[in-house]
């Protein structure tokens, strides 16, 4: 009897060494909030079909796209269309889109007033300084009235697009992720979401303006033309439109992320 144990101990044992080594790894780029924390809820389900999900946290957007356009990395998980666009316009790359998972409504935030119409002349207003990113902020601010662009369309908007600025407020362009952090010296500072909930800021409650549900800034899975549609990819990209990822986002978020599907 315990000779027949034994075998079937070590008989599972060598199934589950076999699994492990038959595994095939998926190594995605993403941003901590909440696309890591995602990626981090899937992992077990894709374990069980087949695919050792590794996650590399960046806190750039940047990088993840020059390590997968690299072969380095096989998909990142961090970016709307527009900013991959201009991404791969500007550096010559050609990374693609795989599925839309989830929108970020972009916000802006103040610690010096408590509405927009607080906002005295000669005010100073933080934006992210990348292409895409600058222009949602602009978009965000003439869709409350603060500015007019040239092209109302325009998706890549800087302030040197700007038509009419009645309040002349001041623009400081930085980097994303910098946005934060001067959140104590602007007087309105336009936060991409997932740094926002990195601050510690609650989109839904704490931003004086926002974009609403129909915004068409869809966070993507973004791979390479020739391993997008790989098998490990593809289940990947099912496990993140699955009704587990919806129900966590509604849940975690509470309307600072929106299911996209």
């Amino acid at each position: 009897m315990k000779k027949t144990l034994l075998l079937t101990a070590f008989a599972t044992a060598l199934s589950l060494v076999g699994f492990a080594h038959g595994a095939e790894k998926l190594t995605v780029a993403a941003t901590p909030i909440p696309h890591a924390e995602i990626l981090e809820l899937i992992k077990p389900t894709l374990a069980k079909e087949g695919v050792d999900l590794d996650i590399k946290v960046f806190t750039d957007y940047v990088q993840p796209n020059v390590q997968v356009a690299e072969k380095h990395l096989d998909a990142n998980y961090f970016q709307t269309l527009p900013y991959l666009e201009n991404f791969n316009k500007g550096k010559g790359t050609n990374l693609v889109t795989v599925i839309g998972v989830h929108v970020e409504p972009f916000g802006g935030y103040s610690k010096k007033v408590k509405s927009l119409s607080e906002l005295k002349d000669g005010a100073t207003v933080a934006i992210p300084n990348e292409g895409s990113n600058s222009g949602r902020a602009l978009l965000l601010l003439q869709k409350a009235g603060l500015i007019t662009l040239k092209d109302p369309k325009n998706a890549l908007a800087t302030p040197k697009d700007i038509a009419d600025n009645p309040k002349k407020l001041k623009f400081k362009e930085l980097e994303s992720a910098m946005l934060p952090r001067v959140l104590d010296q602007v007087d309105l500072d336009l936060i991409n979401t997932n740094y926002a909930l990195e601050a510690g800021l609650n989109p839904a409650k704490d931003a004086l303006v926002i974009e609403g549900s129909d915004s068409p800034y869809v966070n993507y899975l973004v791979a390479r033309p020739d391993n997008k549609d790989s098998d490990a990819i593809q289940k990947l990209a099912k496990a993140l439109t699955s009704p587990e990822v919806k129900a966590f986002i509604e849940q975690k978020y509470k309307g600072a992320v929106l299911p996209a599907f």
